[in-house]
């Protein structure tokens, strides 16, 4: 081969050479044009109608913001994708889903699962990666009492779950003079009674049960024979979705005479107004959000409960509740963290969430050194005629509550205060 032919392969190959170079920048680049959020979640198992109403409230988000020219960040603006791994409800299941999610799918940040035990286990994989995780639906302080730096959670703490509905009963004529609380045997119920007794005890109510059941049908029968029994003005739970159908439909099975009844989850979701029916009147849950809360948004989405909630009805099928807000603020924490730091960088976007504080449609979100948020109240939610509405904090309410209940198989007592 000629010397100027030699020279000219050479002069092409390092052409090549300098072209691969040149694009792959440009190709990293594109691979980052996407925010990818991860998410272990209940899509099947126990938990799975409250992971798909967490599931709704995160898509939502996503799907707003890509209709809305994406996140920006700085001076780019980044479409966002979430992917979901199916945890079963089970918190093993769902510390290898958020494994997977950061070890092979590479997702920039998580959002965390549906429970708290699930949420305890996504946690301890974030902080040991070091990826920013948000909590929607996780509100065991168990999760946050570890040091993590990594790892926040913009809903109220468990032991506030029921604190309101006694601060509300309190305040009722005839006033109530006992309460029991029973308790499912997770972290997050555990958490939920603890704080139950306490408040009870603050206001002078006398706690004539506080015990706990196990995952047995029969052990539910069995506390709620002996709630009964006890004759209770006030009769609480905290559990979940299953727990409350289940100790509900015990309790009037077994013909409870309760002047209140609240459970911490089960009277905000759809499922349990219609599989009670008539038999859920006057039944109160504490929640995190109602579309009657009065708070102002800043900029950058819906900033009222009531346009967040038309617009999601309109798009879903359905009334958002509380999961499905909660969910949404996770997403929205992180949007104004990014936007916050200019970087979608995983240090700076912590380091912006120990600072956030905003006001959001669904309160504010703010968070303690732990990454709690402490700052946003609950609010008390009570099923009338198949329809929940807010009755307390009164300055939020949006009808007049029912009090006392009706009598377990009579809808017709019932006494607007």
């Amino acid at each position: 081969m000629s010397s100027r032919a030699v020279y000219a392969a050479r002069t092409s190959a390092l052409a090549a050479i300098l072209t691969l170079l040149a694009m792959s920048p440009v190709r990293a680049q594109e691979a980052q044009q996407t925010i990818v959020f991860g998410a272990p979640m209940s899509l099947t198992g126990a938990q799975a109608k409250e992971g798909r109403l967490t599931r709704e409230g995160y898509d939502f988000w996503a799907r707003y913001t890509n209709a809305h020219g994406g996140l920006r960040v700085g001076n780019t603006s980044y479409p966002v994708a979430i992917r979901y791994l199916d945890d079963g409800s089970s918190p093993a299941a769902s510390a290898s889903a958020a494994e997977k999610l950061v070890s092979v799918e590479h997702v920039d940040f998580l959002l965390g699962p549906y429970g708290s035990a699930q949420t305890f286990a996504a946690a301890a994989i974030a902080e040991q990666h070091g990826v920013p995780m948000i909590s929607s639906g996780g509100s065991a302080e168990r999760t946050f009492n570890q040091g993590y730096r990594f790892v926040f959670g913009v809903q109220s703490p468990a032991r506030k779950y029921l604190t309101g509905i006694i601060e509300f009963a309190v305040r009722r004529t005839p006033r109530p003079q006992t309460v029991a609380i029973s308790a499912a045997g997770d972290a997050f119920s555990r958490e939920v009674q603890q704080g139950a007794v306490q408040s009870a005890n603050d206001h002078g109510l006398r706690v004539v049960y506080a015990e706990r059941y196990t995952d047995d049908p029969a052990s539910i029968t069995a506390a709620a024979g002996a709630i009964v029994a006890k004759h209770p003005d006030i009769i609480l739970n905290a559990g979940h979705l299953q727990d409350a159908l289940a100790m509900h439909r015990a309790l009037a099975a077994q013909n409870a005479t309760a002047k209140l009844y609240g459970y911490s989850v089960g009277p905000d979701t759809p499922e349990f107004r219609a599989a009670l029916g008539a038999g859920a009147e006057a039944v109160v849950g504490s929640a995190q959000w109602s579309p009657a809360v009065s708070y102002i948004g800043d900029p950058g989405f819906y900033r009222t409960a009531a346009a967040y909630a038309s617009a999601f009805t309109r798009e879903i099928g359905h009334a958002p509740d509380y999961h499905d807000a909660e969910a949404t603020a996770a997403c929205l924490a992180f949007a104004y963290a990014l936007q916050a730091a200019h970087s979608i960088e995983r240090d700076a976007v912590r380091d912006a969430l120990v600072r956030l504080n905003v006001m959001t449609f669904f309160g504010q979100i703010r968070f303690d050194a732990r990454g709690v948020n402490v700052y946003k109240p609950m609010v008390v939610n009570q099923i009338q005629s198949g329809t929940l509405v807010t009755i307390y904090p009164y300055r939020l309410a949006n009808a007049r509550p029912v009090y006392p209940a009706p009598r377990a198989g009579d809808h017709e007592t019932a006494v607007r205060q």
